[in-house]
């Protein structure tokens, strides 16, 4: 049980990895394209990879589910949440959106009952409410700063968690990682490209290209985080996506010339320290205990 959980950890910290860089091209990209242009294209890359995957392993189950509503639902909080998170970057600083990631544990613990049965202890509810202490931190013009950016990004975060929650309630009773993410990014592409045609701009091959790396990059990070979701519960995975700070941070600075203020890093000290106590805690009441 150990080895799949500091596994399933390993896993999501490559998946932070990942995800920072994909955002820095919805970043980069969504400067010059409307969202529906962007993950038209990216999305035919995604659903394409999972064709591809699929048929070399041979199976022709590979794309079906055994939890088709519950996978409908996965995929339509996939796609508002993309929507969302699109809309942020082009309205807050790259570094700034994390705010609204790092609030991704508080919502997981709040839908874990309801959706997964599964009992937030006091200690890990004591580290969730650190974790908001730390956000706090990320502000750094307060509350009274929030507009419109501030309110996608909230509910990006809402709709992404539940996306995440949803993903470890199918992994129980569906062992085909494959099929969600073929599923969401499908659905993704489907609304999309309902638009594309009275927005589509001319696209460079150079900006083609860099929107297939982005489908590269998000077929690989959402496949890491549904078999880390297997081993690890939600609110766990979601504090330690806190770590997607340090890369967009990193990213942010180098790319865009967004350094954050001081007392970010403040923020960032307790809330990777409050995601790191929910792994260890998770890991504790996991062990089976020795008589």
């Amino acid at each position: 049980m150990r080895a799949l959980l500091a596994g399933g950890a390993g896993l999501i910290v490559l998946y932070t990895g990942l995800i920072a860089l994909a955002d820095a091209i919805t970043k980069d990209l969504g400067m010059r394209y409307v969202a529906p242009q962007m993950y038209a294209v990216s999305g035919l890359v995604v659903v394409g990879l999972c064709v591809v995957t699929a048929r070399l392993k041979s199976d022709r189950e590979r794309l079906t589910t055994t939890c088709p509503w519950a996978m409908a639902l996965r995929a339509a909080a996939t796609v508002l949440a993309t929507v969302c998170f699109f809309l942020a970057f082009r309205h807050l600083p790259f570094a700034q959106v994390f705010l609204f990631i790092a609030l991704m544990p508080l919502f997981s613990g709040l839908m874990a009952g309801p959706v997964l049965g599964e009992r937030v202890s006091p200690s890990a509810w004591m580290a969730l409410a650190a974790g908001f202490v730390g956000v706090l931190c990320l502000f750094p013009q307060g509350i009274s700063a929030i507009g419109f950016g501030h309110v996608v990004a909230l509910l990006a975060a809402a709709f992404g968690t539940l996306s995440i929650v949803l993903s470890r309630f199918i992994g129980r009773y569906d062992r085909n990682a494959i099929a969600q993410v073929f599923y969401p990014n499908l659905s993704l592409l489907v609304v999309m490209s309902l638009a594309v045609p009275f927005v589509w701009q001319p696209m460079p091959l150079v900006d083609m290209l860099w929107a297939a790396l982005y489908g590269f990059v998000l077929f690989s990070a959402r496949w890491l985080l549904v078999i880390a979701l297997r081993d690890l519960s939600a609110h766990a995975a979601t504090s330690l996506m806190k770590l997607q700070f340090v890369w967009m941070v990193l990213i942010g600075a180098v790319v865009f010339g967004e350094w954050p203020a001081a007392n970010t890093y403040l923020g960032v000290m307790i809330v990777i320290g409050s995601g790191l106590f929910l792994v260890f805690d998770d890991q504790y009441r996991r062990t089976p205990a020795r008589a």
